[in-house]
């Protein structure tokens, strides 16, 4: 089992949850795509962070089945008041 956390932006949220309340999100940065699974009880005490949110940090366990790897979220914490002050850097490509 491997701890992990992560921090990029959020790109979608399936909604509604399953059957059993459990919410995927996928979260994406410039080095990919991140599956990340929320059980219905996280979802419940971090429903605001979790619908709210456009950059998320999740901390959680990395999970692999095979070829697909998730990340089981323990925590989330918005960061959406820090996408003003984020450096980017222009693509020019050539």
């Amino acid at each position: 089992m491997e701890l992990l956390d992560s921090g990029p932006l959020l790109t979608l949220r399936q909604q509604p949850e399953t059957a059993k309340g459990t919410t995927f999100v996928s979260l994406e940065d410039e080095t990919g795509v991140v599956q990340v699974i929320c059980w219905k009880g996280l979802r419940q005490r971090q429903r605001a962070v979790l619908l709210r949110s456009r950059l998320l940090a999740v901390a959680g366990t990395w999970q692999r089945e095979g070829n697909t790897a998730s990340l089981i979220a323990g925590h989330m914490e918005d960061l959406t008041p820090l996408l003003g002050r984020l450096a980017t850097r222009g693509r020019e490509f050539r």
